[in-house]
């Protein structure tokens, strides 16, 4: 995805877009936007959507449960904002999935891999980019953004486009938006003599092409001009750079989400969907989890309660304002908002030393509590998208072991996200590197209750 001023005299981001545009139709229908929040490492479902108080303590976890806006549905306290709002999603109470470690898991909800064995690299492509490819592949896009950005992508060493190949990769934003010089490179040349030098960049290589077009039988040289051109827009129109410009949103609504990464992170992913981007990702990660960075949050890696104490305010108030904004915005026909991780943790509390003192650790040698891998039963969130909103699908047993009503696995996940988009998962195949047709759902269905 790199391209700056001297990338100018390659083919690279040029050839990028030649090859999303090959074999383009026109579009059909609204275009349809979707964010998805990814909570790497797993959200404990039993500290947070799914409450067991009738648990004994070595499961309930100690916080308490909380009423929300929809009556008999309850939260703990760790989701005072999501319970003032709980009206405008849904909360998917039954997922579940076979892979019990962090690849496999991630792989089978990004890409419905049933292989349970985590792998170095997936095998098959992951929505985000199967969705970028067919929207490509559709073509009578105008936009001059980006059409799949990751902000930041989500847990990209363990999703990828696999043999659809790097051109349907994310734009991929690394930098924390809360800076104060946050900036996003290759996008929006501010500087009028930057533009200018690009301009006479363009115009030196379109002299050194005129030799070779005397020998240009297919034609190709005429179709780079287009393909360039959408290059060089990146880089010099205004909305590019008006889209990331985070100044320019009203001081009480950039407080609202909250003043660091993950609200700001969650506002850019509504400025962008809002700027038409169809496909954005948000990996709320880093230092604001906790000690190691993820929501892993094994004994071993730091305390569970006291990592969700340190994490969940800032959650709790990022993704709130985000669902809240996409209705009073008037996209939520259009913007579907999934939050979910790859598995949930264990409802038995496990105790263990801690490897090393932080933030929600304690020092090296400490016993404290922790939660484990377990992907048969967890939940995740939906909003927007035209849904039918504050409601509970499924539900887990009285300790959040093991999904009994509703059971939705991790190709009915798919199959829900590809039919909002609008694409076939029924139909759709895509050739994989021996050009085998490969289905991008195998035996998944929308979970009813979330269509439109």
């Amino acid at each position: 995805m790199q391209f700056g001023l001297s990338g100018m005299a390659t083919l690279s981001w040029p050839g990028l877009l030649k090859l999303r545009a090959e074999n383009a139709a026109k579009p059909k229908g609204e275009r349809k936007s979707i964010i998805m929040v990814w909570l790497p490492g797993g959200q404990s479902h039993i500290d947070t959507y799914d409450p067991k108080p009738e648990a004994s303590s070595e499961y309930r976890g100690p916080f308490k449960t909380i009423s929300t806006k929809v009556p008999g549905t309850h939260f703990t306290e760790m989701l005072p904002m999501n319970a003032k709002i709980a009206d405008k999603f849904t909360i998917v109470r039954s997922m579940y999935q076979s892979a019990g470690g962090h690849p496999a898991g991630t792989m089978q909800m990004f890409s419905g891999d049933s292989d349970t064995r985590d792998k170095p690299k997936p095998r098959l492509p992951d929505w985000m980019s199967v969705a970028h490819y067919l929207r490509a592949k559709e073509g009578g896009r105008s936009n001059p953004l980006p059409n799949y950005i990751g902000v930041p992508a989500a847990s990209p060493e363990y999703s990828s486009p696999a043999y659809l190949g790097d051109a349907y990769a994310p734009f991929a934003v690394s930098d924390d938006p809360n800076r104060p010089n946050f900036q996003v490179p290759n996008i929006g040349l501010a500087d009028e003599a930057e533009n200018r030098r690009l301009s006479d960049r363009i115009a030196l290589r379109k002299s050194l092409d005129k030799l070779e077009r005397a020998f240009d039988r297919e034609g190709e040289l005429g179709a780079l001009d287009e393909f360039e051109a959408q290059a060089a827009t990146l880089l010099t129109n205004p909305k590019t750079r008006d889209a990331f410009d985070l100044s320019k949103e009203d001081a009480a609504i950039r407080d609202r989400y909250g003043r660091n990464r993950w609200g700001q992170q969650l506002l850019l992913a509504r400025r962008l969907v809002e700027a038409g981007v169809e496909i954005v990702t948000s990996s709320l990660s880093g230092p604001l989890c906790g000690r190691v960075n993820n929501w892993d949050d094994h004994a071993v890696n730091q305390h569970q309660f006291e990592a969700l104490r340190f994490r969940m305010p800032t959650y709790d108030r990022a993704v709130s304002a985000l669902i809240e904004d996409i209705y009073a915005r008037g996209l939520d026909k259009r913007v579907l908002v999934v939050v979910t991780g790859e598995f949930g943790r264990t409802p038995k509390i496990s105790f263990d030393r801690s490897t090393g003192a932080g933030d929600a650790s304690g020092p090296t040698g400490t016993l404290q509590p922790g939660r484990d891998h377990w992907p048969r039963a967890f939940t995740n969130v939906w909003a927007g998208g035209g849904i039918q909103t504050g409601g509970v699908i499924g539900a887990s047993d009285k300790r959040g072991e093991d999904v009994v009503e509703r059971p939705c696995n991790a190709s009915d996940f798919l199959a829900t996200i590809y039919h909002h988009l609008g694409i076939d998962y029924s139909k759709v195949t895509i050739d994989d590197l021996n050009g085998r047709p490969t289905h991008i759902v195998e035996n998944g269905r929308p979970i009813a209750e979330l269509i439109s």
